[in-house]
């Protein structure tokens, strides 16, 4: 169970604006670590091995959702992590506190040296889609070092790669026309109950910054409106209040003005005091984003709507471009309900997803897991009765596989002494664990999906900005998975292969570290 230090230090007085006081973040500091973890640096250390050249890779084991890939993120974190690794000490007198009082002082004077110099991280570009055995990071340098950033890099890389995978299938079910946005709470509607809350209710013309009553601009068209239009609404009907709220906001934000209509009544208030505002808004040089529904039946909701804003754009001509009005949906979007309306054929242009995504709720961790694979250049190899979890051993580089078609065929894990594979060259590529599942390849184009990003203790590869990172992995989508492997139900499994040479290698290991049987 992981262990954090509170925002004081061990003798009570508070640091610095959250801050750790080496520089880090407060939650991602050396502590941010299990209590094993600890113990073992303290084994290591007792035993004389803690400087032991190790080689750990940062992997999983099953794609999420259902699904067959996963987008890799956390990188960054993990490398700004090691970068600021460094034990204060607060962190010190707190680790004293909790190992036995018989640990050799020394220890504690070992502790304090340690930091990311002598590391060097390898890894996959961050965004790009990945899959189960491949090493997402692989970390060599002092065993006990290495052994230190297990439970902190599982915690930066989990839930990191976890919600922009998700992201990723909200955005594969909702197609390319639609937009998606992430919501919260909007409690603003019901704070205002009548037309005398309002404080201000002027806003200046956009271009001629006249000061004009915005107020009373929506209250006149909206009885132009409902004179207008055979809604079947009666002024009585449609609220005060929320036609106040909208113009207080519309106030504040005029050239981003996107309504919450279902507070009320979406077809007898909401749109109607929306289209009222937007109208007022219109004749003072803005323009409306749209309006949001956050409840009720979506899809029929947003086609009375796009029937309303139709009728509304035949009014006049300078009213045309509400037949295009942005509607938004949210309320508890999810995979799911974005298949199921566009089913229905809804009018819908975006989607408000906000708990089904940041919780994850299908399924809320990524199974990450950070093994040794390599000792004082002697591989290690973890060996299970499930196979899933048997570990593919020593050092290894990783490729990409792509076909004549340009989608990718495998990714394939080889020693790291092998030649690297070339394209147009047969590759002989093996299934891990089943001895039958083989086959040649011929690439046509291959990618090394693993590069140095820290060594010596600077970053030894730029990082890329966030627009990077999302650019990437639009572009390792699409290049990467075929429409079978993206598909919602039953998706075809991405292949995962070793080289003959490692082939052999994994399974003379096996054989060499897995008990004999005795039967009697």
């Amino acid at each position: 169970m992981a262990f954090i230090l509170p925002s004081e230090s061990i003798d009570g007085s508070p640091t610095c604006n959250g801050l750790h006081m080496n520089g880090q973040d407060s939650l991602v500091q050396p502590l941010l670590t299990d209590f094993y973890q600890i113990t073992m640096c303290y084994a290591y250390w007792k035993t004389g091995t803690h400087n032991e050249p190790a080689v750990f890779d940062v992997f999983f084991r099953k794609n999420p959702f259902h699904g067959e890939f996963t987008v890799f993120a956390g990188l960054e974190d993990c490398l700004r992590f090691v970068e600021n690794f460094k034990f204060s000490q607060s962190d010190i007198e707190y680790v004293k506190k909790i190992l036995p009082e018989n640990a050799e002082p020394e220890f504690y004077e070992y502790l304090e040296t340690l930091d990311g110099s002598h590391l060097t991280i390898e890894a996959v570009r961050e965004g790009s889609v990945v899959f189960p055995k491949v090493p997402l990071i692989t970390i060599y340098g002092p065993l006990a070092m290495c052994q230190l950033l297990d439970t902190s890099f599982l915690n930066l890389v989990f839930l990191a790669s976890l919600v922009p995978t998700n992201a990723a299938r909200f955005c594969q079910a909702s197609g390319a026309k639609l937009s998606l946005l992430e919501f919260g709470s909007h409690s603003f509607i019901c704070s205002f109950s009548t037309r005398y809350e309002l404080k201000l209710r002027s806003l200046n013309h956009k271009d001629t910054a006249e000061t004009l009553d915005l107020f009373q601009a929506s209250i006149e068209k909206r009885t132009w409106l409902l004179d207008q239009m055979a809604w079947g609404v009666v002024q009585s009907e449609v609220s005060d209040g929320e036609l106040t709220a909208f113009v207080a906001y519309a106030i504040a934000f005029p050239d981003s003005f996107l309504a919450l209509i279902d507070t009320y009544d979406v077809l007898r208030s909401g749109v109607v005091n929306f289209v009222a505002v937007s109208l007022a808004l219109h004749d003072f040089g803005y323009r409306s984003m749209g309006c949001r529904i956050d409840s009720g039946d979506l899809s029929y909701l947003s086609k009375e709507l796009r029937r309303r804003f139709v009728k509304v754009a035949a009014l006049k001509e300078e009213y045309k471009f509400f037949e295009t009005m942005c509607i938004v949906a949210s309320n508890d979007i999810n995979e799911e309900t974005i298949m199921s309306l566009n089913e229905q054929k809804h009018e819908i242009n975006a989607f408000g997803v906000g708990t089904h995504l940041v919780t994850c709720q299908k399924q809320p961790a990524l199974g990450c897991v950070y093994k040794l694979v390599a000792q004082s250049a002697q591989p290690k190899i973890k060996l299970s009765q499930d196979v899933t979890k048997i570990t593919i051993p020593g050092k290894k580089k990783c490729y990409r596989i792509f076909g004549k078609n340009g989608s990718a065929i495998l990714d394939l894990m080889m020693l790291e002494d092998e030649p690297e594979p070339q394209p147009n060259e047969q590759i002989l590529c093996r299934h891990p664990f089943e001895e039958s599942k083989r086959a040649l390849v011929n690439a046509s184009k291959i990618i090394k999906l693993h590069n140095v990003y820290w060594k010596d203790g600077v970053l030894a590869t730029p990082l890329p900005t966030l627009n990077e990172i999302k650019e990437h992995v639009n572009l390792s989508i699409s290049q990467t998975l075929r429409e079978d492997h993206r598909r919602y139900l039953n998706p075809t499994p991405y292949k995962v292969s070793v080289s003959e040479r490692l082939y052999q290698f994994l399974h003379e290991l096996w054989l060499q570290n897995a008990p004999i049987g005795q039967l009697e």
